[in-house]
């Protein structure tokens, strides 16, 4: 399938998965549990808070070497907001991705995805475990902080 055909799909609009396409056009689902929403929401509602500019957003679609992979959280910056917001799934990654990991998938896959976003042109990717811990990755490796928000906590509490 196509990442259009996916959004357009009547029977897959409803689905409790988080949804993405394999570089096969197959969908791939993956179940989430309370918490991975709970901080989904608080990490929205952080970046909210410490960034002036730009936008933070749920569920991000990104294109991807290996398909359409559906960011947690990302934040985006005006000017890449200007070329992306029309657009079915993004052609060029938001500057900051993150993946809150689920029991749907591993570590490995976390990882796999943080290289995918950026080779799609994101700064940062962060993925934060099941625990609420956070680590910052860009091009170089594994950060002490973001630098994009170096104000962002290293675990979400409740």
């Amino acid at each position: 399938m196509k990442w259009e055909e996916v959004c357009e799909h009547k029977q897959l609009q409803d689905l409790p998965f988080k949804i993405e396409l394999n570089k096969w056009g197959q969908i791939v689902m993956s179940p989430v549990k309370i918490k991975h929403s709970f901080y989904q929401g608080r990490i929205q509602r952080l970046l909210e808070s410490l960034l002036d500019t730009g936008e933070v957003m749920p569920e991000c679609a990104i294109k991807t070497t290996e398909g359409v992979k559906v960011a947690d959280v990302v934040w985006c910056s005006e000017q890449r907001f200007d070329i992306i917001q029309e657009e079915v799934s993004a052609s060029i990654a938001p500057e900051i991705c993150i993946e809150v990991k689920s029991v749907g998938n591993s570590l490995d896959e976390l990882q796999f995805k943080k290289n995918l976003y950026l080779e799609a042109q994101a700064l940062e990717v962060w993925l934060c475990d099941e625990e609420g811990k956070i680590k910052f990755y860009d091009s170089q490796g594994e950060l002490d902080n973001s630098l994009l928000v170096p104000e962002f906590p290293k675990e979400i509490k409740r």
